[in-house]
């Protein structure tokens, strides 16, 4: 009998059927729903999505009535086309099962799709304002395209017409190193492999074998909405904004529009126009070279022609080189004359000076003069206190005599001063002349070592170590015994004095001079 068979009339009755366990039931259940429904597909909105840390996908599928939970394990959700997001319309495929641990139903899913273009257009627009609040289509972020890449990177199908448009393109206009990522453009792949692509591009060192490219052409051919979802995946236009490489969007035709579009460096409408703004036309260029070159020519020349006329005009102005020099050669004249005559009443002036100074210092004769007037004077004031002393002398024969002996001392005294003075005289006189005179004519004087004068030959020693100065410097000499000797001095025989003289001279008198 089936468990599940409460017909007839023992259901109403009491019976003697066999008990069964809640396990057993819910078992049974389990078999009987996965049975009945092995495989199934269900249309519905999505509610509550949960990617749980385990990898397994937890959501809820509804519709206007009615709720169905659903799991997808962690091994297919690898494999799904698309991300679950809170409201997307879907339908997913997969097997119907109960769970015993909480008594209700749910589905597995195993693959999950968008439900129609209506919910594709609605999940694009969605995901375009989210990203654009990201600030992903900022005009600011956008890189200028090179004007000339050495290398072009083209990511797209090396089996469509896209890549043979782009290469025909290029040679026409610039031949560049193209260098293809071969990827699938549409199914559930194509994401994937885009964004791998942009980020290997990148990837790519300077020095590395394969060139790094100077930008980046991403395209596929026209098609369907679905067709060209895989260039609105968001894994593919976050590869694009995080490109340093600048990128050209060149997906479907004009009138198709994907998200890679708005975050894209440049949007091209075909792949043909992606390969017209990567590079210029080489024809152009070479005749834009031309017309500049004559362009600069003439210019060089304009340039050149009013260079010769300010340099015209400049050397009229300037006037004639030779009268500037002679003009020069005259003031150069006229500042040569003022110098002589400044040295001359500079001569004039220092020669004055010189005179006054002169003028102030008295000649050695003058002083001679003067000093013989005052021995002149002491001579008199001598005789006058000899005289007065003789008269008051005569009062006795003593002191008579004593003031003719005085009379007598003091004229050999005057006659001695006045040879003296005589002498004084003669030698201030040959002085005067200069001494350096004196040594023009062969004298010479001699000093001892320490430059003490030596007049005379009795202070000079045997050995003892002498200089003689000469006009032109000093020579060092020794004395010897090959002189003469100078004659002795006489001895003064002592004066006789009387009696009476020594008895009125007191011992104390001092002498008159």
């Amino acid at each position: 009998m089936d468990i599940f068979d409460f017909d007839g009339p023992e259901a109403q009755q009491p019976s003697n059927a066999p008990e069964f366990s809640v396990t057993e039931i819910a078992q049974a259940v389990k078999r009987t729903v996965e049975t009945t429904f092995d495989r199934v597909r269900i249309r519905g909105e999505i509610s509550r999505p949960n990617y749980h840390r385990s990898g397994h996908l937890y959501l809820t599928l509804k519709d206007e009535k009615a709720v169905i939970d659903a799991v997808c394990w962690r091994g297919a959700v690898s494999k799904l086309s698309m991300r679950a997001e809170e409201g997307m319309e879907v339908i997913v495929t997969g097997k119907l099962t109960t769970f015993p641990g909480g008594s209700k139903y749910q589905v597995v899913i195993e693959s999950m799709e968008l439900a129609g273009e209506g919910a594709l257009l609605k999940l694009l627009e969605d995901r375009r304002k989210r990203l654009m609040a990201e600030g992903l289509f900022d005009t600011d972020r956008k890189q200028p395209i090179p004007f000339l890449p050495r290398v072009i990177g083209v990511v797209t199908s090396p089996t469509g017409a896209v890549i043979r448009d782009i290469l025909h393109r290029v040679s026409d206009r610039f031949p560049s190193h193209v260098i293809l990522w071969p990827v699938a453009v549409q199914g559930e792949k194509a994401a994937p492999e885009v964004a791998q692509a942009i980020r290997g591009f990148n990837a790519l060192s300077p020095d590395s074998t394969v060139p790094r490219p100077d930008v980046l052409i991403v395209g596929r051919g026209g098609g369907s909405l679905e067709d060209l979802w895989g260039f609105n995946e968001e894994a593919v236009v976050r590869a694009v904004a995080e490109s340093t490489i600048p990128v050209i969007s060149a997906v479907g035709h004009e009138t198709d529009t994907t998200l890679i579009d708005f975050v894209a460096d440049k949007r091209a409408p075909t792949p043909t126009g992606a390969a017209e703004m990567a590079v210029p036309v080489r024809a152009d260029l070479l005749l834009g070279i031309e017309e500049f070159g004559s362009r600069l020519g003439r210019g060089l020349q304009r340039r050149v022609r009013l260079a010769q006329s300010d340099l015209s005009g400049l050397s009229r102005g300037l006037g004639d080189p030779n009268r500037l020099l002679h003009e020069r050669r005259q003031a150069l004249d006229v500042v040569d004359q003022r110098l002589d005559r400044s040295l001359e009443n500079a001569i004039r002036s220092q020669k004055s000076r010189l005179d006054t100074l002169s003028a102030k210092v008295r000649h050695p004769r003058e002083k001679l003069q003067r000093m013989a007037e005052q021995s002149s004077s002491l001579g008199e004031r001598l005789s006058g206190a000899a005289r007065q002393r003789v008269h008051h002398l005569q009062q006795n024969l003593q002191a008579q005599r004593f003031a003719d002996r005085m009379h007598h001392a003091s004229t050999r005294a005057l006659k001695q001063h006045s040879q003296v003075l005589n002498n004084a005289q003669r030698l201030l006189d040959s002085f005067a002349t200069s001494r350096d005179r004196l040594l023009e004519q062969g004298y010479v004087w001699v000093s001892d070592a320490d430059g003490a004068v030596l007049p005379r030959a009795n202070a000079v020693q045997d050995g003892m170590a002498l200089k003689l100065h000469f006009i032109d410097g000093s020579v060092d000499a020794v004395a010897g015994t090959g002189g003469t000797e100078a004659p002795p001095k006489p001895v003064a025989r002592p004066k006789k004095t009387t009696q009476a003289a020594a008895k009125s001279s007191p011992s104390d008198q001092g002498s008159l001079l």
